[in-house]
């Protein structure tokens, strides 16, 4: 892999605003993880369901992608519209808002009646389950910038155990109690989490607390056009994230059918074989604190191309899906913390804005995975998902070589 582009090992260049001399406290950290696992997994929990939902509701194969993208349109509406909000509010009352919010919203889902009220509550979920990205900034910015790296990081490795564990989960309580429980269940959770976050956060004045609504949302769209790092950031989590959400929007309907013929159980359980993505969210920290971001990302991207050799033959061996799902969850989580880390660092002070401005490139490239994948499958079964998924994966790689320097030097 080539060596980063700057003589100082690959460093960005980082404001210096100020900040608080180490990092949160272990306890806050840890709760920061879990409230941020809990709330992304709720954009996930479908994912293992959609053949029964589809059934359920009477959706055809085809439009079983719709469940899962109309979740992601509200997650990007939410991190457009409401994440900002962390420059301009006390931020521990924006949580805990958001969070209590959130299990309104998964109250209705899990009594849904028709698939109108089920889409219409799915996008509610969906914009306000971006409350695990308030916490990530506020997470960060409560760090100063030498441990910035490792406290996203590890906040970062709850965001994954929260998407990993969020199939497996929603499989075993489908299987025990059927798909609304798996709501109700959230529902429970997000209301204590909110309670625990309103006693363990400190009060917050953020520096822009005079900011018009209207001109913060403005300048999230300012900041990206300002800044090249921020763009080519965003553009490798779109292609990145369309890679992620194309396996898995869209295995669930191979798995479901003969020769496999899977319980909810057994399928949400191929999430914990992407368990080695937690382990790559802490060490991806580390390795930007050292100055590797590049060569991190370079290396993840690699391994994200490969990673469709194996699933490709998810028909013919669920080894050879286990593989391919450790190297891609350790691939796209490398990255993903990779580029949390740069883009904060471009401007501390409007973390809030960044961190959602660059997650709504996320969301957009989860629901084009998402939408993609179902329609390939519809048409020409597994083979085009998996060229569809490779097509992604070797854009991103393209586009990280070509535009590898932008901002490794300090110069944008």
């Amino acid at each position: 892999m080539p060596s980063d582009c700057s003589t100082a090992g690959g460093r960005t260049a980082v404001n210096t605003a100020l900040a608080p001399p180490g990092p949160p406290s272990a306890r806050l950290t840890l709760l920061f993880a879990v409230a941020c696992g809990s709330a992304v997994a709720n954009v996930y929990f479908a994912q293992p369901l959609l053949v029964t939902l589809g059934e359920r509701f009477s959706l055809g194969s085809g439009l079983l992608g719709a469940i899962v993208t109309v979740t992601q349109l509200g997650y990007a509406a939410g991190l457009f519209l409401l994440v900002p909000l962390g420059d301009r509010m006390d931020r521990r009352r924006l949580i805990t808002l958001q969070l209590g919010l959130l299990a309104v919203a998964l109250l209705a889902v899990a009594l849904a009646p028709g698939i109108t009220a089920l889409l219409a509550a799915l996008a509610a979920v969906g914009a306000l389950a971006v409350v695990a990205q308030t916490m990530v900034a506020a997470a960060a910015h409560l760090a100063a910038p030498s441990f910035r790296g490792r406290v996203v990081g590890a906040v970062t490795s709850g965001v994954i155990t929260g998407v990993l564990l969020a199939r497996t989960v929603a499989g075993i309580v489908a299987d025990l109690a059927g798909w609304r429980a798996v709501y109700l269940c959230s529902a429970a959770l997000t209301a204590i989490l909110a309670v625990l976050l309103r006693r363990a956060l400190p009060a917050d004045r953020p520096p822009v607390a005079v900011m018009p609504y209207r001109r913060l949302l403005t300048s999230t769209v300012a900041l990206f056009a300002r800044h090249p790092l921020l763009r080519v950031r965003g553009g490798l989590a779109l292609l990145v994230f369309a890679a992620f959400s194309t396996l898995w929007s869209s295995v669930v309907q191979p798995l479901s059918s003969p020769p496999w013929s899977l319980t909810h159980t057994a399928i949400g359980a191929f999430g914990l074989a992407g368990a080695a993505g937690a382990a790559a969210a802490g060490a991806a920290g580390r390795w930007n604190d050292r100055g590797l971001a590049q060569r991190t990302t370079g290396t993840a991207l690699v391994l994200l191309a490969v990673s469709w050799l194996p699933l490709a033959f998810t028909r013919q061996s669920l080894w050879a899906l286990a593989v391919g799902t450790v190297l891609l969850d350790f691939a796209v989580q490398a990255v993903h913390v990779t580029n949390q880390s740069l883009v904060y660092a471009v401007h501390p002070d409007a973390g809030s804005r960044i961190i959602g401005g660059y997650m709504v490139f996320y969301s957009a490239g989860s629901a084009l995975g998402a939408i993609g994948s179902s329609l390939a499958y519809a048409t020409t079964g597994w083979p085009g998902v998996s060229a569809l998924g490779a097509a992604f994966s070797c854009a991103a790689l393209l586009l990280w070589a070509m535009t590898r320097c932008v901002g490794s030097d300090g110069r944008e």
